[in-house]
């Protein structure tokens, strides 16, 4: 992780303040994220994370604190906001955005058991039954609608035209009645903590959550948390599914896009790897991260429709 703001130790009992917390211990950053500034702050009343938020505005900054509240207001498990002591949910550090999260045991694994993925599969559904607060974002911010950008610096490239047979595959798919929730949209393997029993996991970091297609989270969940050797395992997807039914059973139209929206979070994944490593952000040791989706996002187009669907133990629409 790149890191924007160094704190010392000073500057972080600086930070803290508002907070009322001064009995600090130890502090290290942490890796991960790629817009923010991360520390573990261990104090003797409790162990934090400390969040300096480099890219986001104050706005953007408080909508994601305040979703991180309305979750734990409805029993969600995620991150736990800490407020400051005169009640406000984030403060500021030369003109930067501060969040205080409570800090969660556990780890980050590169595979999940059966059992943890029908876990995760339910507590998934638990997330899209949440109505969605009014401020959430009506699109996922690097989706199809934004593959267009890749004509400003690659018109003619062979990843451009994949893309826009992609997003043809994936438009054919979307229908009026296509059913949509509060979702996180960004569900990958690191961005869940796991209990160190194994048992239980949480879903962390809703930086990308928007009000969408509930089954492109299922789908981006399913490449993000169900693939072994760079490929989907559709037992593991199986697995994942069979806990998010216990709780929502998929609508007819949900079960004929489910194939092309897990495609479709495969691809904008490699979208945005494309453009943040080639363009943005340019970095030739990555340049070509973003090969990885893009072939698992054509694997999965290229299992049969019926093998896929009645593999995951769905019925046929």
């Amino acid at each position: 992780m790149t890191v924007y703001t160094k704190l010392n130790a000073a500057q972080i009992a600086a930070v803290l303040v508002p907070y009322g917390i001064a009995d600090i211990d130890s502090y290290q950053l942490l890796s991960g994220g790629s817009e923010n500034s991360n520390y573990q702050v261990k104090t003797l009343s409790g162990e934090y994370v400390l969040t300096v938020c480099e890219q986001k505005s104050q706005r953007k900054s408080q909508e994601l604190v305040s979703l991180l509240d309305y979750l734990q207001a409805n029993n969600f498990a995620s991150s736990r906001a800490i407020k400051t002591s005169d009640g406000q949910l984030i403060s500021a550090w030369e003109n930067k955005a501060v969040i205080l999260k409570e800090f969660i045991e556990g780890d980050i694994l590169e595979e999940f058991s059966d059992p943890l993925l029908i876990y995760l599969g339910a507590e998934l559904a638990a997330l899209h039954t949440l109505p969605a607060p009014d401020y959430l974002p009506k699109d996922v911010s690097y989706g199809m609608h934004r593959f267009d950008e890749v004509k400003v610096y690659a018109p003619d490239s062979v990843f451009y035209l994949w893309l826009q047979k992609m997003r043809q595959d994936i438009e054919k798919q979307i229908v009026d009645d296509l059913p949509k929730s509060l979702i996180h949209s960004d569900i990958f393997t690191n961005n869940i903590i796991v209990s160190k029993d194994g048992l239980r996991a949480t879903i962390m970091d809703f930086e990308e959550a928007s009000y969408y297609y509930r089954v492109f989270d299922i789908g981006m969940m399913l490449v993000g948390c169900c693939c072994t050797g760079g490929q989907l395992s559709l037992s593991k997807a199986a697995s994942l599914l069979a806990g998010y039914q216990q709780h929502i059973q998929l609508q007819d139209t949900e079960v004929k896009a489910l194939q092309a929206f897990s495609a479709y979070g495969a691809a904008a994944t490699a979208f945005w790897r494309h453009q943040n490593f080639n363009y943005l952000n340019p970095d030739v040791q990555m340049q070509d991260h973003y090969l990885a989706m893009r072939d698992l996002a054509d694997q999965v187009m290229a299992i049969p429709a019926v093998k896929f669907i009645q593999s995951l133990g769905l019925e046929p629409a």
